[in-house]
């Protein structure tokens, strides 16, 4: 029996999307333009965040490949038959199905959509040599450039829709934060506390969002040796009086990111620990103040690097102090060309959004040891920047009472 190596399933209805279609096609002019200017028939983008910036589907792969291809006239996503309709529902684009049937099918499929194109941009950041290779021998003359840098410049710059969904984004996050916080209770473990925050952001997504997908969002909670690193996961420590903690929540909407990030202390902190929290603190404010229009992301690491220096823990620093918000997550996707870095010379722009998130990480058996992190999320306006972050920092607000977990 021989069966298709692709189709379309158009089931149901189209499903309602995170944002307007002159949204996705204002997208998908600045694609074109970057088409237009590097001389290309067609962009094909294999990542989620691309994906999902071009056509409103965020797909899971699960060890299958999936695009979409942005021509001068047509979008068109490639998806895998085991998503039946719901790639075509929930997105803009056209959509080819490829089956499992033969081998390659993936591969016949784009061709399909690329007949005739000579000059194709990809992502070369996102392509494996598996992948390159596969495309090559599918479309053999066709000469493949990178767009992922100008792609990603386009991303950085957020239209008023997505800085709309970014501050919902940063509410929903404070929400898991404060229910984070009452959950905190001496004896409770990580994973415990962790799961009031995530289901009170899952709550408050499908009030805001009722027709949105939900799915992807998280909450790492550490605490006391585990909050030395930024991404540690959760775990089955249980909270014990004086421990340094980390909350972090990080609501997913239609794969977009926003976060927030504190330091907590269950009982009064050391000396030690106080000393070092301050300082953070500081630096944070500073950095807060840092962030507009016109500052250089270089510059602004340079003197936040200062404030350090002068309180001799510049070398307890771990990661750059802030990077660009949209759609990206732990999965995938970074606007790696808007961080807070020493070699980033990007010079912040109004419609920009970006974090201040400085940390200090002082190692285990010396005094005031444990991870800092603050996180903030900003606006980038004409004027300066709007901190979208709710949720209160520092000592005077997060130094919470010893309260111990309930007899079963």
């Amino acid at each position: 029996m021989k069966r298709q190596q692709f189709l379309q399933i158009q089931n149901g209805e189209e499903a309602a999307l995170p944002f307007s279609n002159g949204e996705y096609e204002r997208r998908l002019n600045e694609i074109r333009k970057v088409m237009e200017t590097d001389g290309l028939d067609a962009v094909l983008f294999t990542s989620m965040h691309n994906v999902a910036y071009a056509s409103g589907f965020l797909y899971c792969s699960f060890g299958r490949p999936y695009a979409c291809v942005v021509t001068a006239q047509n979008c068109t996503t490639i998806s895998a038959n085991i998503d039946g309709g719901q790639p075509w529902r929930r997105g803009v684009a056209d959509n080819l199905v490829y089956t499992d049937w033969e081998r390659g099918n993936y591969y016949r499929a784009i061709k399909s959509v690329l007949e005739g194109a000579r000059r194709v941009g990809v992502e070369f950041d996102h392509l494996n040599l598996a992948m390159k290779a596969e495309l090559e021998a599918a479309l053999p003359g066709v000469a493949f450039s990178d767009v992922s840098p100008a792609v990603m410049k386009t991303r950085m710059h957020k239209s008023p829709e997505e800085i709309e969904l970014i501050r919902a984004g940063a509410a929903v996050a404070d929400i898991g934060g404060y229910a984070i916080r009452d959950a905190i209770v001496e004896g409770a473990s990580e994973v415990e506390i962790a799961q009031a925050g995530r289901l009170a952001m899952e709550r408050e997504i499908t009030r805001r969002f009722p027709l949105s997908e939900v799915r992807d969002t998280w909450v790492w909670f550490q605490s006391g040796l585990n909050t030395d690193g930024a991404h540690n996961p959760l775990t089955m420590r249980t909270l014990r009086s004086g421990d340094i903690l980390s909350l972090n929540t990080f609501p997913m909407i239609s794969g977009y990111y926003t976060a927030l990030e504190r330091t907590l202390f269950i009982g009064e902190p050391s000396a030690a620990h106080l000393k070092y929290w301050e300082l953070n603190v500081k630096v944070h404010e500073r950095g807060l103040e840092l962030i507009r229009p016109g500052a250089k992301c270089a510059d602004i690491c340079a003197e936040l690097n200062g404030l350090y220096e002068e309180a001799g823990a510049l070398d307890r620093r771990t990661f750059g102090y802030g990077h660009s918000f949209g759609v990206l997550s732990h999965y995938y996707g970074r606007e790696a060309g808007l961080e807070l870095r020493e070699d980033i010379d990007t010079v912040i722009e109004p419609g920009m959004v970006i974090s201040m998130e400085p940390m200090i990480m002082i190692p285990e058996g010396e005094p005031g040891a444990g991870g800092y992190r603050e996180h903030d999320i900003l606006v980038v306006t004409e004027q300066g920047a709007d901190n979208i972050t709710g949720f209160p920092f520092g000592p005077a607000h997060n130094i919470l009472p010893v309260r111990r977990m309930r007899a079963a």
